[in-house]
């Protein structure tokens, strides 16, 4: 079965077990469930500021919006179909698969708990920003990604000990249709496309809290394996380390851990015809050799340490920070969260990480929180704007995805950058913000010829912020913006700059069961080759079953 077939069997397993879950559990233990599928159609005119050209399209869509939330299970999906007419020769007919769903079940209360998630969303392999109108199916730089993950993790103490333990499967489907019969243009460089990967990550550990002892412990250790299909590539690290926490004031506490890890990273030799050229497939993509011997394209093998601080002056901010040496150089990493009060909430990160795509997706899909924010965008349609960020319902929640899908490579990178999120609400109102900075340095085998990409470093910059006004109980005003830069780190290549802004109103009928929405939208684009502005307007209707 392939990757993609795999996801659909997971996903529909997610949302069977989400239900079934909820109808096991008595009824004086339920506390919320909520099933609100539905089916809409919109009309939607595009105009190219620049050239003057006007395409318009129809969309007809169905999809769910569910929740459930009991005792010992919490589950949340949203899901639409797509499907898309063009009105003229220009555009051609296409259908979009977008949604996110998470569930968290406590098998053993405070003890054994099993969580999962699957996503569905399109993304931009050029840097140029998220998707926003109508994008053909042709063209190459739209893909379709897919991912789930599951897995237990257990939690309890054994005396004075604290015992942890984790395990995770996670898959990845990247789905181009457009490069399927595409042609390699000649003299193009060989892109490292991503196919589809599993991965298995495992951790366990040890500690014990201040109290027993003037100072807190912890051994722990991990172990990560991907597999992708391209090049029959393989991502394995290993590690392990001890920590110690030392209080030194009632809000302030030091902490020190030392270690050793192995991270490899290797993949199949490509194929060559008997001029040495690589041999690709009519989309460009690399053939493995199996006949030839593996190819090493990173590894790092020694001790690592680090040592900072963790400051919590109230139950409502933490603050983490550290600095060591890893991967062979000195990294940096911090975290901190600060609930400002009930309605607003801050969460902010510096990361840096060797990292693929397939493992930094799926680590930013579990970070999205069960109750995640279901408003799409009317001119995007991705929950909570994928490709930017997702935010919790709880303020200052949710996670960012450029990091990951700025990076739809096969190769690994060393990834560094850093993270913040913004968001709350009050009364009728309610919004989120986010920005994401990220920095990769691409590692590939060094041989003669087919991989020109080697040592390449990218970097990018993603702002995003939404708002929405509750005008009365059936009519809400909502204002999405973003603005994404790009550097691709090639030779010659000049960096993208996009920026958009959308409005949209929302008025209900019929016992809000009926719901007309209009929305208007401004987008820019400069990637060097071409600018591009184009407005868009949309109205639509809904009918909730």
């Amino acid at each position: 079965m392939s990757a993609l077939g795999q996801f659909k069997r997971w996903a529909v397993r997610l949302g069977a077990v989400a239900l079934a879950a909820s109808a096991a559990m008595p009824a004086s233990a339920r506390v919320s469930t909520g099933v609100h599928p539905y089916i809409e159609v919109q009309q939607v005119l595009n105009a190219d500021l620049d050239s003057g050209e006007t395409l318009t399209y129809t969309a007809v869509a169905a999809g769910v919006d569910a929740g459930v939330s009991t005792r010992r299970v919490r589950a949340q999906i949203s899901y639409r179909y797509e499907k898309r007419f063009g009105w003229g020769d220009d555009l051609v007919d296409g259908d979009s698969h977008t949604g996110i769903a998470q569930l968290s079940a406590d098998l053993i209360p405070n003890m054994l708990r099993a969580s999962a998630g699957a996503l569905a969303t399109r993304a931009r392999s050029d840097g140029v920003g998220p998707i926003f109108g109508f994008t053909n199916v042709d063209d190459p730089a739209i893909s379709e990604v897919y991912s789930f993950y599951a897995g237990p993790e257990l939690s309890t103490r054994i005396g004075a000990l604290n015992v942890t333990g984790s395990y995770r499967f996670g898959l990845v489907e990247v789905d181009n249709k457009a490069l399927r019969g595409l042609p390699l243009a000649p003299g193009a460089i060989l892109l490292d496309r991503f196919d589809s990967s599993t991965n298995h990550s495992l951790s366990a550990s040890v500690g014990m809290d201040v109290g027993e002892l003037p100072f807190g412990w912890t051994v722990g250790g991990g172990y990560f394996l991907e597999e992708a299909d391209r090049l029959d590539q393989e991502f394995e690290a290993r590690f392990i380390r001890g920590d110690v926490v030392v209080p030194v004031g009632s809000t302030l506490a030091l902490t020190a851990g030392v270690g050793y890890e192995k991270i490899e990273s290797s993949q199949q030799d490509i194929l060559r015809d008997a001029a040495g050229r690589p041999v690709v497939t009519p989309g460009g993509r690399l053939i493995g050799d199996p006949t030839k011997p593996r190819l090493l394209a990173y590894e790092t093998d020694g001790i690592i340490w680090d040592a900072g601080v963790i400051y919590r002056p109230s139950r409502r901010t933490e603050l983490q920070a550290r600095v060591g040496q890893r991967y062979g150089g000195t990294t940096v990493t911090a975290s901190l969260s600060h609930k400002i009060n009930e309605r607003y909430g801050l969460s902010a990160s510096i990361y840096d990480g060797v990292e693929t795509f397939g493992r930094l997706l799926i680590a930013d899909l579990a970070a999205v929180p069960v109750e995640f924010d279901i408003r799409r965008n009317p001119l995007n349609n991705n929950v909570g704007g994928i490709g930017g960020c997702v935010f919790g319902t709880d303020p200052g929640t949710g996670a960012c995805f450029d990091d990951a899908f700025q990076s739809i490579a096969g190769s690994s990178f060393r990834n560094r950058g850093a993270n913040i999120l913004f968001s709350g609400g009050r009364g009728p109102w309610g919004f989120g913000i986010g920005a994401n900075y990220s920095s990769r340095r691409y590692y590939q085998p060094i041989v003669e010829q087919g991989f020109a990409l080697d040592r390449r470093t990218d970097e990018s910059f993603g702002l995003y912020a939404g708002a929405t006004r509750d005008l009365s109980r059936t009519s809400t005003v909502s204002l999405d913006a973003y603005a994404n830069w790009f550097d691709s780190g090639l030779t010659g290549a000049e960096s993208a700059f996009s920026t958009g802004i959308t409005g949209g109103y929302y008025q209900s009928f019929l016992f809000d069961r009926l719901q007309a929405h209009a929305a208007l939208g401004l987008f820019t684009t400069d990637n060097g080759e071409f600018d591009s502005t184009v407005a868009s307007a949309l109205v639509g209707l809904r009918y909730g079953f």
